[in-house]
Protein backbone atom coordinates (compact mmCIF):
# COMPACT_ATOMS: atom_id res chain seq x y z
CA UNK A 1 0.00 0.00 0.00
CA UNK A 2 1.05 3.65 0.01
CA UNK A 3 1.40 6.24 2.73
CA UNK A 4 -1.90 8.05 3.15
CA UNK A 5 -4.01 5.02 2.24
CA UNK A 6 -7.35 4.71 4.06
CA UNK A 7 -6.58 4.05 7.73
CA UNK A 8 -9.59 1.76 7.98
CA UNK A 9 -8.48 -0.35 5.00
CA UNK A 10 -4.95 -0.52 6.40
CA UNK A 11 -6.20 -1.66 9.81
CA UNK A 12 -8.57 -4.21 8.28
CA UNK A 13 -5.82 -5.66 6.10
CA UNK A 14 -3.53 -6.06 9.10
CA UNK A 15 -6.37 -7.59 11.11
CA UNK A 16 -6.60 -10.37 8.50
CA UNK A 17 -2.98 -11.20 9.30
CA UNK A 18 -1.22 -9.40 6.45
CA UNK A 19 2.08 -7.60 6.69
CA UNK A 20 1.66 -4.24 4.94
CA UNK A 21 4.54 -2.46 3.20
CA UNK A 22 4.14 1.33 3.26
CA UNK A 23 7.35 2.43 1.58
CA UNK A 24 5.53 3.98 -1.41
CA UNK A 25 4.01 7.44 -1.26
CA UNK A 26 1.53 7.17 -4.19
CA UNK A 27 -0.54 4.43 -5.86
CA UNK A 28 1.82 4.42 -8.85
CA UNK A 29 4.86 4.13 -6.60
CA UNK A 30 3.18 1.25 -4.78
CA UNK A 31 3.17 -0.80 -7.99
CA UNK A 32 6.84 0.00 -8.53
CA UNK A 33 7.53 -1.09 -4.96
CA UNK A 34 5.55 -4.25 -5.63
CA UNK A 35 7.81 -5.09 -8.55
CA UNK A 36 10.84 -4.71 -6.28
CA UNK A 37 9.34 -6.97 -3.61
CA UNK A 38 8.48 -9.65 -6.17
CA UNK A 39 12.02 -9.59 -7.54
CA UNK A 40 13.63 -9.62 -4.08
CA UNK A 41 11.45 -12.24 -2.39
CA UNK A 42 10.08 -14.44 -5.17
CA UNK A 43 6.57 -14.11 -3.81
CA UNK A 44 3.55 -14.86 -6.00
CA UNK A 45 1.40 -11.93 -7.07
CA UNK A 46 -2.38 -12.11 -6.89
CA UNK A 47 -3.13 -8.95 -8.84
CA UNK A 48 -6.07 -6.94 -7.47
CA UNK A 49 -7.58 -6.07 -10.85
CA UNK A 50 -5.63 -7.65 -13.71
CA UNK A 51 -5.59 -11.35 -12.89
CA UNK A 52 -7.89 -13.41 -15.18
CA UNK A 53 -8.93 -15.69 -12.32
CA UNK A 54 -9.74 -12.74 -10.06
CA UNK A 55 -11.74 -11.23 -12.91
CA UNK A 56 -13.59 -14.51 -13.35
CA UNK A 57 -14.54 -14.37 -9.68
CA UNK A 58 -15.72 -10.80 -10.09
CA UNK A 59 -17.74 -11.96 -13.08
CA UNK A 60 -20.04 -13.89 -10.76
CA UNK A 61 -21.61 -10.51 -10.01
CA UNK A 62 -22.76 -10.46 -13.64
CA UNK A 63 -24.14 -13.98 -13.34
CA UNK A 64 -26.13 -12.97 -10.25
CA UNK A 65 -27.52 -9.96 -12.09
CA UNK A 66 -28.78 -12.13 -14.95
CA UNK A 67 -30.28 -14.62 -12.52
CA UNK A 68 -31.98 -12.06 -10.27
CA UNK A 69 -33.02 -9.55 -12.96
CA UNK A 70 -33.56 -11.57 -16.16
CA UNK A 71 -35.09 -8.59 -17.98
CA UNK A 72 -32.12 -6.33 -17.28
CA UNK A 73 -31.18 -3.97 -20.13
CA UNK A 74 -28.17 -2.16 -18.63
CA UNK A 75 -25.59 -2.82 -15.91
CA UNK A 76 -23.66 0.16 -14.51
CA UNK A 77 -20.34 -0.67 -12.85
CA UNK A 78 -17.78 1.43 -10.92
CA UNK A 79 -14.27 1.29 -12.40
CA UNK A 80 -10.83 1.55 -10.83
CA UNK A 81 -8.27 -0.72 -12.45
CA UNK A 82 -10.99 -2.40 -14.52
CA UNK A 83 -11.11 -5.89 -13.04
CA UNK A 84 -14.70 -5.75 -11.82
CA UNK A 85 -16.14 -4.39 -15.05
CA UNK A 86 -14.05 -6.85 -17.10
CA UNK A 87 -15.52 -9.77 -15.17
CA UNK A 88 -19.07 -8.44 -15.19
CA UNK A 89 -18.96 -7.55 -18.89
CA UNK A 90 -17.60 -10.96 -19.84
CA UNK A 91 -20.27 -12.82 -17.89
CA UNK A 92 -23.16 -10.62 -19.04
CA UNK A 93 -22.21 -10.27 -22.70
CA UNK A 94 -21.51 -13.99 -23.07
CA UNK A 95 -25.11 -14.81 -22.19
CA UNK A 96 -26.89 -11.55 -23.11
CA UNK A 97 -24.98 -9.55 -25.73
CA UNK A 98 -27.93 -7.17 -25.96
CA UNK A 99 -27.45 -5.93 -22.40
CA UNK A 100 -25.37 -2.75 -22.18
CA UNK A 101 -22.47 -2.69 -19.73
CA UNK A 102 -21.47 0.83 -18.70
CA UNK A 103 -18.43 1.84 -16.67
CA UNK A 104 -18.15 4.81 -14.32
CA UNK A 105 -14.94 6.52 -13.21
CA UNK A 106 -14.26 9.66 -11.17
CA UNK A 107 -13.19 12.63 -13.27
CA UNK A 108 -9.95 12.75 -11.29
CA UNK A 109 -9.26 9.01 -11.58
CA UNK A 110 -10.01 8.02 -15.15
CA UNK A 111 -7.43 5.34 -16.00
CA UNK A 112 -9.69 3.11 -18.11
CA UNK A 113 -11.31 5.86 -20.15
CA UNK A 114 -7.90 7.41 -20.81
CA UNK A 115 -6.52 4.05 -21.90
CA UNK A 116 -9.45 3.39 -24.22
CA UNK A 117 -8.91 6.79 -25.83
CA UNK A 118 -5.16 6.25 -26.18
CA UNK A 119 -5.36 2.64 -27.31
CA UNK A 120 -2.95 1.50 -24.59
CA UNK A 121 -2.37 1.71 -20.87
CA UNK A 122 -1.99 5.27 -19.57
CA UNK A 123 -0.36 6.17 -16.26
CA UNK A 124 -2.34 8.73 -14.25
CA UNK A 125 -2.11 10.37 -10.82
CA UNK A 126 -5.49 9.47 -9.27
CA UNK A 127 -6.83 11.66 -6.48
CA UNK A 128 -10.52 10.94 -5.94
CA UNK A 129 -12.41 10.72 -2.66
CA UNK A 130 -13.43 7.34 -4.09
CA UNK A 131 -10.07 5.89 -3.05
CA UNK A 132 -11.14 2.37 -4.02
CA UNK A 133 -11.09 3.57 -7.64
CA UNK A 134 -7.71 5.30 -7.46
CA UNK A 135 -5.78 2.93 -9.71
CA UNK A 136 -2.72 4.50 -11.38
CA UNK A 137 -3.51 2.61 -14.59
CA UNK A 138 -6.01 0.19 -16.04
CA UNK A 139 -5.00 -3.45 -16.26
CA UNK A 140 -3.98 -4.72 -19.69
CA UNK A 141 -6.35 -7.70 -19.49
CA UNK A 142 -9.12 -5.41 -18.29
CA UNK A 143 -8.44 -2.98 -21.12
CA UNK A 144 -8.67 -5.75 -23.72
CA UNK A 145 -12.00 -6.90 -22.31
CA UNK A 146 -13.31 -3.35 -22.09
CA UNK A 147 -12.52 -2.70 -25.76
CA UNK A 148 -14.55 -5.74 -26.78
CA UNK A 149 -17.39 -5.82 -24.26
CA UNK A 150 -17.91 -2.49 -22.46
CA UNK A 151 -20.31 -0.18 -24.25
CA UNK A 152 -19.27 3.12 -22.66
CA UNK A 153 -17.24 4.61 -19.82
CA UNK A 154 -18.49 7.87 -18.31
CA UNK A 155 -17.04 10.22 -15.70
CA UNK A 156 -18.58 11.65 -12.53
CA UNK A 157 -17.46 14.57 -10.38
CA UNK A 158 -16.47 14.42 -6.73
CA UNK A 159 -19.65 16.30 -5.82
CA UNK A 160 -21.77 13.77 -7.72
CA UNK A 161 -20.08 10.88 -5.93
CA UNK A 162 -20.78 12.48 -2.58
CA UNK A 163 -24.41 13.15 -3.48
CA UNK A 164 -24.83 9.49 -4.47
CA UNK A 165 -23.17 8.44 -1.21
CA UNK A 166 -25.74 10.45 0.75
CA UNK A 167 -28.56 9.02 -1.39
CA UNK A 168 -27.48 5.41 -0.80
CA UNK A 169 -27.06 5.97 2.92
CA UNK A 170 -30.28 7.89 3.43
CA UNK A 171 -32.63 6.22 0.95
CA UNK A 172 -31.24 2.73 0.37
CA UNK A 173 -29.69 2.34 3.85
CA UNK A 174 -26.43 1.13 2.32
CA UNK A 175 -23.23 1.94 4.20
CA UNK A 176 -21.01 1.87 1.12
CA UNK A 177 -17.74 3.69 0.54
CA UNK A 178 -17.47 6.55 -1.98
CA UNK A 179 -16.12 4.13 -4.61
CA UNK A 180 -19.27 2.06 -4.22
CA UNK A 181 -21.41 5.12 -4.91
CA UNK A 182 -19.78 6.04 -8.22
CA UNK A 183 -22.09 4.02 -10.48
CA UNK A 184 -25.14 5.35 -8.65
CA UNK A 185 -23.75 8.85 -9.12
CA UNK A 186 -23.72 8.39 -12.88
CA UNK A 187 -27.37 7.36 -12.92
CA UNK A 188 -28.54 10.11 -10.56
CA UNK A 189 -26.61 12.75 -12.53
CA UNK A 190 -27.92 11.43 -15.87
CA UNK A 191 -24.40 10.72 -17.10
CA UNK A 192 -25.61 7.55 -18.82
CA UNK A 193 -28.38 7.52 -21.41
CA UNK A 194 -31.21 5.38 -20.05
CA UNK A 195 -34.68 5.03 -21.52
CA UNK A 196 -37.80 5.30 -19.31
CA UNK A 197 -38.64 1.62 -19.77
CA UNK A 198 -35.15 0.27 -19.17
CA UNK A 199 -34.38 -2.20 -16.40
CA UNK A 200 -31.12 -0.99 -14.90
CA UNK A 201 -28.85 -2.65 -12.34
CA UNK A 202 -26.30 -0.46 -10.56
CA UNK A 203 -23.38 -2.23 -8.88
CA UNK A 204 -22.56 -0.88 -5.40
CA UNK A 205 -19.19 -2.39 -4.54
CA UNK A 206 -17.14 -1.49 -1.46
CA UNK A 207 -18.05 -0.82 2.15
CA UNK A 208 -14.74 0.19 3.72
CA UNK A 209 -15.27 3.84 4.57
CA UNK A 210 -13.63 5.59 7.49
CA UNK A 211 -16.18 7.01 9.98
CA UNK A 212 -14.74 10.51 9.65
CA UNK A 213 -15.03 10.37 5.85
CA UNK A 214 -18.62 9.15 5.99
CA UNK A 215 -19.67 11.72 8.59
CA UNK A 216 -18.04 14.56 6.63
CA UNK A 217 -19.87 13.60 3.43
CA UNK A 218 -23.20 13.11 5.20
CA UNK A 219 -22.90 16.47 6.94
CA UNK A 220 -22.07 18.37 3.75
CA UNK A 221 -24.39 19.60 1.03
Amino acid sequence: MWRGVSAQKLAATRAYGASVDLEADTPAAAFERLDDLLADTGRALVHPFDDPLVQAGQGTVGLEVLEDVPDVTAVVVPVGGGGLIAGVATAVKEQRPDVRVLGVEPETSNALRAALAAGDRVEIAPRSIADGLNAPHAGRNALAVARARVDEVVLVSEAEIQEAFRFLYGRAKLACEPAGAAATAAVLAAKVALGPSERVVVVVSGGNVAPETASAILASR
